[in-house]
């Protein structure tokens, strides 16, 4: 099959440049796969299907969009921003979210797609196996590492990521928080700022970690806790959005009040009672393998 990625930075180590570059690779092992129209003009190729990324930025075949979110934030204008993923949307012949919670979410302001899939992300079990935990002097004096990582914003909670593991931690843990652009630093002895890693380094790291914290509020799928999950550490995160759909059994679930889906400002997210929580019940897939089958078996029902 000739499959067209559209609108991806395989270059990029965003959420969904970094998912789309993890898949890419799995289809090319049974298929053609072409990010660039230069690259279809180049191979003289007609793709059997396209798989656009957020808002398509022309059709070429049977279209395939994977749905990273939309905007809901009452701060900004959300429709004007969501207008090209709207427009997507329908002209899509499928349409394939990472969560029920995106798909809810995108229903309320799109409506209903006559072909919806939910297809969680997944990540490189094979690539993973093969990175070494972290070897690292200040870490080899603490008992427990526990991280958080993201590209930080308000809506991610860095401070309440912090301050659950101060609450919660035991005297001889410590906190790495990576990612670039943390808009909180909080100073103490037991918490440490990597800034940026690359993913084999962030792998290691979460490899070397027991626990991965991961509050963010009314997020979709995040390619993290997926990341964190699959190295072997026990996940912290928030009731709300989707990341208690990829958390996996026996994670760690702080539960919060639940949201109608209409625009609330994003940015400033309300507070958190760390007390309140539950464990996990939802197994998710989380082999890259196994979900770019299940894309597919998508590509395969829409070009028909």
């Amino acid at each position: 099959m000739k499959i067209f990625i559209d609108n991806v930075n395989l270059t990029s180590s965003s959420g969904p440049n970094g998912f789309a570059k993890k898949i890419s690779k799995e289809f090319r092992k049974t298929n053609s796969v072409f990010t660039s129209v230069q690259e279809l003009i180049e191979d003289k190729s007609i793709p059997d299907i396209q798989l656009s990324f957020i808002a398509a930025q022309q059709k070429l075949a049977p279209l395939v969009q994977r749905l990273d979110g939309i905007y809901f934030n009452s701060s900004q204008d959300f429709n004007r921003l969501n207008m090209p993923i709207e427009n997507t949307y329908a002209a899509a012949d499928a349409v394939v979210f990472q969560s029920n919670f995106n798909k809810i979410l995108t229903e309320k302001y799109f409506g209903i797609h006559k072909n919806p899939y939910v297809i969680s992300n997944g990540t490189c079990l094979d690539a993973i196996l093969k990175i070494n935990p972290m070897k690292n002097e200040i870490l080899d004096r603490f008992e427990n590492i526990w991280t958080c990582a993201s590209s930080w914003r308000p809506h991610k909670r860095l401070k309440d990521n912090i301050d659950y593991f101060l609450k919660m931690s035991d005297s001889n843990d410590c906190l790495v928080v990576a990612g670039e652009n943390p808009d909180v630093r909080i100073e103490n002895s037991r918490v440490f700022y990597s800034g940026h890693l690359t993913w084999e380094n962030m792998i290691s790291l979460m490899k070397r970690s027991k626990y991965f914290i991961h509050l963010a509020w009314l997020d979709h799928c995040p390619n993290v806790v997926i990341d964190a999950r699959a190295s072997g550490c026990h996940i912290v995160c928030s009731s709300s959005g989707g990341t208690k759909e990829i958390s996996g059994k026996n994670s760690t679930i702080v539960i919060e009040e639940e949201w109608d889906y209409s625009p609330v400002e994003l940015y400033s997210p309300p507070k958190m009672d760390y007390l309140k929580s539950e464990t996990g019940i939802t197994e998710s897939e989380i082999d890259i393998k196994e979900v770019s089958k299940k894309y597919i078996d998508v590509f395969v029902k829409t070009k028909g």
